[in-house]
């Protein structure tokens, strides 16, 4: 199963060696070590940038891969990798693309705690908890509310999709692609409306320019992963989510290092 990436969609933008030279040199490395090894089958962790700016919501697994950043770039020029081993005759592999990954394990063991912490959730968890302000970027985008929207998925459901995933390459010999995310979008102000409904705390949000690569919509259509893999996502609420999150960063205030 191969997770490794650097994931940042502005600091791609802004330092595209970087992606370029990990998601994708260093991958092709793995891919040589799997041959060295005689390893012949491969879970990918892919991107919903695969597909940049959508033609059309929900996003099903044929729409057109367009990537708006260099991150999303990365992801889709390895699915191309794999297919192309595929082909040859090499490996088989299941590619998942995942939406917003959130979400913490319901039973408190294992949260999400990044060094400079990017991803809107655990931002606006942690302003509720410090009584601080989290940013918006953006606010004029072609949403109901000018903030952008995604689709979030529950960390342990797209663990339980790895398993399926595994299984289902262990009983055929069997390629294919998959989206990964619940088919609700949520708007940023939603997200944080929803952190103050779960905290009961204020949450103050500033206004801040866009980011770079940023597309204003991303919303899965899952429908084939499930019909093929059996695959029914147990966290699919955002309320849900956001608790598990809460739970965990209450319990953990100064993340790992407790």
């Amino acid at each position: 199963m191969h997770f490794a990436a650097d994931c940042l969609v502005g600091e791609s933008v802004q330092d595209p060696l970087k992606y370029f030279n990990n998601n994708v040199k260093n991958s092709l490395r793995l891919i040589e070590i799997t041959e060295q090894f005689h390893v012949k089958q491969i879970v990918f962790s892919s991107s919903a940038a695969v597909y940049g700016e959508p033609e059309k919501i929900p996003i099903s697994e044929d729409h057109p891969c367009a990537p708006t950043n260099p991150y999303g770039e990365t992801k889709w020029i390895f699915e191309q990798v794999l297919q192309a081993f595929r082909e040859a005759g090499k490996l088989n592999y299941i590619s998942l693309r995942y939406f917003n990954a959130a979400g913490a394990d319901p039973e408190g063991e294992l949260g999400e705690d990044h060094f400079q912490e990017t991803h809107l959730i655990p931002l606006v968890i942690k302003a509720a908890l410090d009584r601080t302000s989290v940013p918006v970027f953006g606010t004029d985008y072609d949403t109901p509310d000018g903030t952008c929207i995604r689709d979030y998925v529950h960390v342990t459901d797209l663990a339980h999709a790895h398993i399926l995933a595994l299984g289902k390459l262990n009983q055929s010999k069997f390629s294919g692609t998959y989206n990964l995310g619940n088919g609700n979008g949520y708007s940023v102000r939603q997200v944080i409306e929803t952190v103050k409904k779960v905290t009961g705390r204020k949450v103050a949000a500033i206004n801040s320019p866009r980011r770079p690569g940023d597309p204003a919509r991303l919303v899965a259509s899952s429908q084939k992963f499930k019909e093929e893999a059996g695959w029914i996502p147990k966290y699919a609420d955002l309320e849900t989510i956001v608790k598990t999150a809460y739970d965990w960063h209450r319990e953990h205030p100064k993340g790992y290092e407790d």
